[in-house]
């Protein structure tokens, strides 16, 4: 039975019956007209997720990782620059993957913990006189560390700079959860996975691409077949798909766009702040620390949380595992056995966070941490009680 239980890692999420139920579908022929039927409004809706008028979906049957690919092999040439900062897993990976499809990649390294900084990307591009650097690639929510950064700032720092870099951001664990403002902030290339925000199986890279992006493809050399966005987009124009497309996702994904836009986005993030909150004030009671340096920087979607000195984080969470039956996130890269992760992202409701918090601490007393329990799972339930929100939806 222990499969019953919720898991809180960042990623993949809970999958809801109802999601769960719509991705089993019979095998359908997606040529026919009622394919293009489904399809097309898909596209059309999941526009109102990254708050965009103007830009294009694109999606591919990949993971987020694809999504990368995609966003800079349709826009970028070899030994064309481009920056990143390195503060997380996921940002290194980016950076692993720029750097094997031979870019030259700028690397500005940060203390994990810490966000995207925009004002050492002002500082670097404004020296960047003949505007070498074509892109800017950003890590939106860093999963590793339990850090969201400010995609507004890093726009405003590009502005400021009048430099005419493209903007490509990482969404995967924060799209459909916390807000994004695809056209306010002036994004070129946002990349998501169905995987988190929208509750379903992995296996569709969701982009959301700009029409100077789309410009971009004209001179963009690097090879590309598989992640073609000239391919996808010629199909889609009359809602096919270049090749044998993710039949049960996109059916999952016109559910979760029902489930999110029957909440409301609004009370969707809401929700996603009031549940992290309650993860936070846990962690305090419980007189641990966040990875993450400051408030502002907090995660709605993950938290990383530092084990006390002489403890390892890996063995904590295999022992809620293994006695249990609840998984959680382990410690990345530098935070291998230092800290460990609580996903609260997705289909969550206060008393489903309530039971990992309780689990965890479980864990923890076990093996002997310095902490009293019940202590995290009593603020948790003091701020819930404190701030009643929509409890059952996200279970639906």
């Amino acid at each position: 039975m222990s499969n019953q239980n919720p898991v809180f890692i960042p990623g993949p999420t809970n999958i809801p019956d109802r999601l769960r139920l719509a991705m089993q579908v019979q095998t359908q022929d997606h040529r026919a007209p009622d394919f293009v039927q489904t399809f097309a409004p898909v596209l059309e809706d999941t526009k109102k997720v990254f708050d965009t008028a103007t830009a294009q979906i694109v999606t591919f049957p990949a993971s987020g990782t694809g999504g990368w690919e995609a966003a800079i092999t349709n826009t970028l040439s070899p030994g064309d620059k481009v920056l990143i900062a390195r503060y997380g897993v996921f940002s290194h990976r980016w950076i692993d993957l720029c750097t094997r499809h031979g870019l030259d990649v700028q690397v500005i390294d940060c203390p994990w913990g810490s966000g995207a900084p925009a004002d050492q990307f002002q500082t670097v591009l404004t020296g960047d006189k003949a505007h070498e650097i074509r892109a800017v690639l950003v890590t939106h929510n860093e999963t590793a560390t339990g850090v969201l950064s400010d995609i507004g700032a890093v726009r405003r720092a590009m502005d400021a700079a009048n430099h005419p870099a493209l903007l490509m951001v990482d969404c995967v664990s924060s799209l459909a959860s916390v807000p994004f403002e695809f056209d306010r902030w002036g994004v070129d290339i946002a990349v998501s996975g169905s995987q988190k925000g929208f509750m379903l199986a992995t296996g569709m890279a969701i982009l959301c691409v700009s029409q100077k992006a789309l410009d971009a493809m004209e001179t963009a050399e690097l090879h590309r077949t598989f992640f073609d966005f000239r391919d996808m987009m010629a199909a889609n124009a009359t809602g096919g798909f270049p090749y044998t497309p993710p039949l049960q996702l996109i059916y999952g994904l016109r559910e979760s766009l029902k489930m999110l836009f029957e909440e409301g986005l609004p009370n969707v993030y809401a929700r996603h702040h009031r549940l992290a909150e309650g993860v936070r004030r846990a962690v305090d009671a419980w007189g641990l620390e966040l990875v993450a340096q400051s408030p502002d920087l907090y995660s709605d979607t993950v938290s990383a949380i530092y084990v006390p000195e002489g403890f390892d984080s890996n063995i904590l969470t295999d022992h809620a595992f293994n006695t249990y039956g609840m998984s959680f996130g382990v410690g990345l890269g530098q935070l291998h056995g230092k800290a460990f992760r609580i996903g609260h992202l997705g289909s969550l409701t206060d008393a489903m966070v309530l039971s990992g918090l309780c689990t965890i601490e479980m864990a923890m007393a076990d093996l002997s941490y310095p902490i009293t329990l019940g202590s995290g799972v009593a603020a948790a339930q003091e701020h819930f009680r404190a701030t009643p929100g929509n409890r059952t939806e996200a279970a639906a």
